[in-house]
């Protein structure tokens, strides 16, 4: 194996990794990651990466740098075979036979990743990709079922910046760009603090060669004076806190290239004015010891003016608790000090107030809840990997922080979409576009075609087929059909079928003025000023005039009376129509009795059967069958009492093939309570052409609670009338009693 590490020369200045490789694991481990290094080389050979890295040079990169970070065998054995899934079909058998089922998941999750790789290379400067750019750093937490993959993936970017330090090309500058927007952010939000910086400084480096350069020759210049003064400062602030009694752990706080150079860039200032180059941590055990250390270190130097801040008295917005100062030393310069306890150390390393948060977002920044809390548990897991020895129970406590309430998905050209979890691709479809989703007729995932109302998952990529033109079905709108998850989505279908809904009530309604002027012989004196007849009727404009007379709430005689030079009182609440009805009801026409000929029948009034319910009849005195439900409660009481009288009944042919036949028919409709609610409910039933016979409603604490008689010809009407009843704002259920 050593033969086959000088060959490819996997190992810069060192001629035999392994021992950093396996350092700090058992024998167990150790032969499992010098395994996976002997098949990852077998495997891979001289194949390269895009980056004309070679392959198993990266994998041995990648693995080293898992190792600095003290991860365990399984994270090494996938570092190594994390590419192996791309040459062998056997991969994963391969995997859980010779490895373990826990370090062929980690492979298989990041086989699963590859679908990041053609978006991060779209990272640019601009608002739009700094938000894409924040969706992928989650899309990339939530693909993974384990934490340590992130950790692999982050460790793959180092190698790959480290392999590019003799490669200035367009690729390194793209690689250092995605770097520094994606992966050194991610870093810093999960606490991996000797990642981050390797990955801002490389990256920097590319991109701003001179600037870089020239930082780093002004550190050099004093970096051995810088730590000896340090190492002074230390060991003066420790002799001074034990002479007063204070507890404390003092050390020196180093700054990286790239953080000097933003902080220049976004205060302006010179190298020489950084107060933050020469710069110590003061923790202690309690809060009044802060401020003994504080005065301890104001009482020693001189406080430089404007260059205080108490974040314990005053937290941040994000309750980052710290004091902040910065004091003049004897050489002239400056030297920043933080102190804080260890409580809030440990609250700013891992809780809601971590540093990536005021340092990323910035002072206006808002906390995102649920998605911050669920980084913090991961960051705080991070800081316990030497604790949890048992891969199983490493992978249950990172599923207890999965990012399970969002799924990220991909259009045809590479954008991430973040959907709530369940949501569809006729979600996805309006997410994109509102016309998108109205004329959307199927979907693919992932090239392979899917129901609209499919579940989506992380990492697929959807594609929408559309019409010309067209617009949604009313059973995008039924929950039980499972179409349409998000709000947004929902609404923007109920705003479709309301316009259509008005367009047609306003054809109708300019139809039935027309008639009635035209009867009045008024036509031609009227029709250049319609919205002056529609004030004279007390409406606003010629299209709520329009819609009064579809809707039946302004009528021939308010008309007369508006030609005729009087005001019309507008009318505010449209009445239940109550006309009686030119079908004819039910009859006995249309039952039949079994083993009976003409008998006459009637519908039960206690439960209102209609086709196709199942019936029965029941021989009454004098009045011939009453027919009733077969589950109606009075009709059971009934036979229980007279088991003689009971009849068998069924619909006629005439019954259930015709639908000129209405049947009566009881709904009950449970809502919120607020004003226009029984207009709302009536306006349906005249717009959908429904005679309502009775109504009896009820309101209690804020809830309405009606009871509609209504005249039906069938039970698909009864069920169209009912989705429209639920899609009433403020209507919460609507069912036949």
């Amino acid at each position: 194996m050593i033969s086959v590490i000088h060959k490819l020369d996997l190992a810069a200045g060192s001629a035999d990794p392994l021992p950093h490789l396996v350092a700090g694991l058992d024998v167990g481990g150790a032969t499992r990651v010098s395994s996976a290094f002997e098949l990852a080389c077998a495997t891979y050979q001289t194949s390269l990466l895009s980056s004309g890295e070679s392959t198993c040079q990266h994998a041995l990169g990648t693995a080293l740098v898992v190792s600095s970070l003290g991860l365990d065998a399984d994270v090494r054995v996938a570092a190594m075979l994390f590419a192996v899934m791309d040459y062998r079909q056997d991969a994963l058998e391969l995997l859980k036979v010779g490895f373990g089922d826990t370090a062929a998941k980690l492979v298989q999750s990041l086989h699963r990743l590859g679908v990041l790789r053609p978006l991060t290379r779209a990272a640019t400067d601009g608002r739009e990709m700094q938000a894409q750019t924040e969706i992928l750093r989650k899309m990339l937490l939530a693909m993974v079922d384990d934490i340590r993959v992130v950790l692999i993936r982050l460790s793959s970017r180092v190698q790959t910046l480290r392999f590019l330090v003799d490669q200035p090309n367009a690729l390194r500058e793209e690689m250092a760009r995605e770097s520094l927007l994606l992966y050194a952010p991610l870093a810093n939000r999960l606490g991996v603090w000797q990642l981050k910086w390797e990955l801002e400084d490389r990256a920097f480096g590319y991109l701003e060669p001179q600037t870089y350069k020239q930082i780093a020759r002004m550190l050099d210049e004093r970096r051995i004076e810088r730590e000896t003064f340090i190492a002074a400062v230390v060991e003066r602030l420790q002799h001074a806190l034990k002479k007063d009694g204070v507890t404390a752990e003092v050390y020196g706080r180093p700054k990286h290239i790239y953080s000097i150079w933003q902080k220049m860039r976004n205060k302006q200032l010179d190298f020489s004015q950084l107060y933050d180059v020469r710069a110590v941590r003061i923790v202690v055990d309690s809060e009044a010891d802060c401020y003994a250390a504080l005065s301890l270190v104001h009482h020693v130097w001189q406080p430089i003016l404007g260059e205080f801040d108490d974040y314990i008295a005053q937290p941040k917005g994000n309750f980052y608790r710290s004091l902040h100062t910065a004091v003049r030393v004897e050489d002239g310069g400056a030297l920043e000090v933080q102190i804080r306890t260890k409580e809030m150390h440990e609250h700013a390393e891992l809780g809601v107030a971590a540093h990536w948060r005021y340092k990323e977002s910035g002072k206006s920044a808002t906390a995102e809840g649920v998605y911050e809390d669920k980084i913090a548990w991961l960051r705080q897991l991070l800081s316990w990997r030497d604790e949890i020895t048992d891969s199983a129970e490493w992978v249950a406590q990172f599923k207890r922080a999965q990012l399970d309430d969002t799924v990220y998905v991909l259009t045809p050209q590479n954008k991430v979409i973040d959907l709530p979890q369940g949501a569809t691709p006729l979600d996805f479809a309006y997410r994109l576009h509102t016309d998108l989703g109205h004329r959307c007729r199927g979907a693919k995932v992932d090239g392979h075609m899917v129901p609209l109302n499919t579940p989506l998952k992380n990492g697929q990529r959807v594609e929408v087929n559309v019409i010309k033109s067209g617009g949604p079905s009313r059973d995008w709108l039924n929950p039980a059909q499972g179409y349409l998850v998000t709000a947004q989505a929902q609404r923007k279908v109920r705003q479709w079928f309301a316009m259509q809904d008005e367009a047609a009530l306003l054809t109708e309604g300019r139809a039935v003025l027309m008639r009635e002027l035209q009867r009045a012989g008024a036509v031609q004196r009227v029709q250049a000023n319609l919205d002056g007849l529609a004030v004279k009727l007390g409406l606003k404009n010629a299209d709520a005039m329009f819609l009064a007379f579809a809707r039946g709430t302004v009528g021939p005689r308010a008309l007369d009376i508006a030609l005729h030079g009087e005001v019309a009182t507008p009318v505010v609440e449209p009445e239940i129509t109550t006309r009686k009805s030119k079908v004819a009801l039910a009859d006995q026409g249309q039952i039949l009795i079994v083993g009976v000929d003409k008998l006459l029948t009637q519908i039960g009034r206690c439960c209102k059967p209609m086709p196709p319910d199942a019936i029965a009849g029941f021989v009454t005195r004098g009045k011939g069958v009453s027919i009733h439900r077969v589950g109606c409660p009075y009709f059971r009481r009934m036979v229980t009492k007279n088991p003689e009288r009971a009849i068998e009944a069924d619909w006629g042919a005439a019954a259930v093939g015709a639908g000129n036949t209405l049947y009566a028919v009881d709904v009950l409709v449970h809502a919120h309570d607020r004003q226009g609610l029984l207009r709302d409910i009536s306006e349906l039933f005249t717009r959908q052409k429904i005679n309502v016979t009775a109504v009896k409603t009820q309101s209690k604490n804020n809830l309405a609670h009606m009871r509609f008689t209504v005249e039906l010809t069938s039970s698909d009407s009864l069920q169209k009338m009912l989705l429209l009843l639920r899609e009433v704002s403020g209507v919460m259920d609507a069912q036949r009693v």
